[in-house]
């Protein structure tokens, strides 16, 4: 049997729908490149020295993808990521100083994203570990955890958008990667709340989030 009008209509307007989605789907493609945030071999732009000379904490400039220097830092076992076209330009963004409270450290792989075909990245995902003292290993040490962290690059202010949880999200890098190109070039970091993205877990709370 024919369908009626109405019901005629409304799957013309669902089919274009799809269509539409489909070609904005098919117009926005992604890429990702890679580059190392090893702060052994990175260039150590200050240190924090404690009243007996000793070191409490440092900052690396390592090379980053288009022109941007990633400087990582570590005061009492904390680290901070930034990212900017000069050392000076990093340290003075909202990332410089979004960290989290229990003792923690990045992974050396940084992720920038960017529009397929651009030499311009939008964003940068980078694997931090979170120190659980609450959930001990087997060792009787504080327990880790994984946390993807998305962070926005210019124009505008480089601040985090978005966290997801390791351990709750099996698909963790794609929902990373999701976060970043839907959210990333429209986040106002004076404004907008860091979003958590996918299932929450112990990382999240840890995060303070």
């Amino acid at each position: 049997m024919l369908p009626g009008r109405r019901q005629w209509t409304a799957m013309v307007v669902a089919g274009a729908l799809v269509t539409t989605w489909a070609g904005a789907a098919a117009a926005e493609e992604y890429s990702s490149k890679y580059t190392s945030a090893d702060v052994k071999k990175c260039r150590k732009v200050g240190t924090i020295k404690i009243d007996d000379g000793s070191e409490f904490g440092a900052s690396w400039a390592c090379r980053g993808a288009a022109g941007y220097v990633v400087v990582v830092s570590e005061v009492d076992l904390r680290t901070t990521v930034s990212v900017g076209k000069t050392v000076k330009a990093a340290e003075s963004e909202p990332a410089a100083s979004q960290g989290f409270g229990p003792f923690n450290f990045t992974y050396d792989k940084v992720e920038w994203r960017s529009r397929k075909g651009s030499d311009q990245p939008f964003a940068i995902i980078q694997r931090w570990n979170l120190s659980d003292s609450q959930r001990p290993n087997r060792k009787g040490r504080p327990g880790r955890t994984g946390l993807m962290v998305v962070t926005r690059l210019p124009p505008g202010p480089v601040c985090h958008i978005a966290y997801v949880d390791v351990a709750a999200n099996p698909q963790a890098n794609t929902l990373a990667r999701q976060a970043a190109d839907e959210i990333a070039r429209d986040f106002a970091c004076d404004k907008d709340k860091v979003r958590v993205v996918g299932q929450r877990g112990r990382a999240i709370e840890l995060a303070g989030q």
